[in-house]
């Protein structure tokens, strides 16, 4: 059996060595065999030099070109050109256990779902990337969603990541190049609405590295309730009501200054709201750092937890405003923040498999 690994890249250069060395070492039944199938986005970086130099004596990996620079192109570039019976995403910026594509090929033929994956599991290096991987898996940051559970074994509306059979793709579609982020979420919505299964089980083990930064974790919440709202314009309903409850939230706040500044009398309510809420984060925080043991963490947490709130909820609301009420395509401000503005390298010649 041959098996498809698709991975979209793009100004990936430093790991890329290591994500190649970790898709090398996965122990892999003796029946199966692997392609890696990298879509380079003409990367600023030097990543596609090291990507060339890999796969110079490197027969199973192959470098395609990704001109249009996106996740969901370079995915769809990479499954038209994969050869296996089951195609599975790796990303760059992910570990993954030895045993990652062993059990994906398990999951597959024992849950007869259409999909299957493992938990989103970050493990983040540094400080703020580690407070924020702390948070990455509470419920109070995440809404509860069981992607993020790294116990949860069972059906799931969205999974990390991905392992396909081929006539998956041919059933249900490819992803949907019109969507910048949530690609991944809109396809496994699309599976659900077709009468097809989604499956998570955390014998599937990776580990995700957040963003190291709260500007940056800001950024890409933004991001991803901006392009929420495309899905739900696209399928005329949200693929979870948890995915509402950020934006309402902000746009209560926001709509309650003002008032509270005119009417003085609503001043105590939205004041009292507020102090609810930055007491609700400190308890969580109290929560998430009593059960993992880490107490250095509990002055940021609370902060962390704001970040994931206020940027979803800010992108969400921008996107109701662009793909809702103004009925239009992606605003410039959220085109810019996905994609890169420096000039890129002309197109090049894909480094082909012997």
């Amino acid at each position: 059996m041959l098996v498809s690994i698709l991975t979209p890249c793009r100004c990936e250069g430093p790991y890329i060595e290591d994500f190649v060395a970790n898709v090398e070492s996965q122990e892999l039944p003796p029946e199966v065999e692997i392609e890696l199938l990298v879509a380079e986005a003409r990367s600023e970086d030097d990543g596609y030099q090291r990507l060339s130099r890999l796969a110079a004596d490197r027969p199973w990996l192959r470098v395609l070109d990704n001109p249009r620079r996106t996740t969901p192109a370079g995915l769809n570039i990479a499954i038209r050109q994969a050869r296996g019976d089951v195609l599975l995403r790796m990303d760059v910026h992910t570990t993954y256990a030895p045993d990652y594509v062993a059990e994906c090929l398990r999951a597959l033929e024992s849950s007869g779902a259409d999909n299957v994956g493992g938990p989103w599991v970050a493990r983040g290096e540094g400080f703020v990337a580690e407070t924020i991987a702390l948070a990455f898996q509470s419920k109070w940051s995440t809404g509860g969603g069981r992607a993020h559970d790294p116990g949860y074994e069972g059906f799931v509306d969205t999974v990390y990541l991905g392992c396909w059979r081929r006539e998956a793709f041919a059933r249900f579609g490819r992803f949907d190049e019109s969507l910048i982020r949530g690609q991944d979420s809109e396809l496994n919505f699309r599976i659900w609405l077709r009468g097809g299964r989604v499956w998570q089980t955390p014998r599937i083990r990776s580990w995700y590295q957040p963003r190291r930064s709260l500007v940056a974790l800001f950024r890409q919440y933004a991001q991803w309730g901006y392009w929420k709202v495309a899905i739900l314009r696209m399928h005329r309903a949200p693929a979870s009501l948890r995915q509402l409850a950020p934006g309402l939230f902000l746009l209560g706040l926001a709509a309650g200054l003002p008032a509270a500044w005119v009417w003085p009398v609503l001043a105590a309510p939205w004041l009292g709201v507020v102090a609810a809420y930055l007491l609700a984060n400190i308890a969580a925080a109290v929560v998430v750092c009593r059960r993992a043991g880490a107490w250095k963490f509990l002055a940021l947490l609370p902060a962390v937890f704001a970040v994931f709130h206020f940027g979803f909820g800010y992108g969400y609301l921008r996107g109701a405003v662009d793909f809702l009420a103004l009925r239009r395509q992606a605003s410039s401000r959220f085109e810019r923040l996905t994609r890169p503005t420096a000039p890129v390298r002309e197109a090049r010649g894909h480094v082909a498999s012997r």
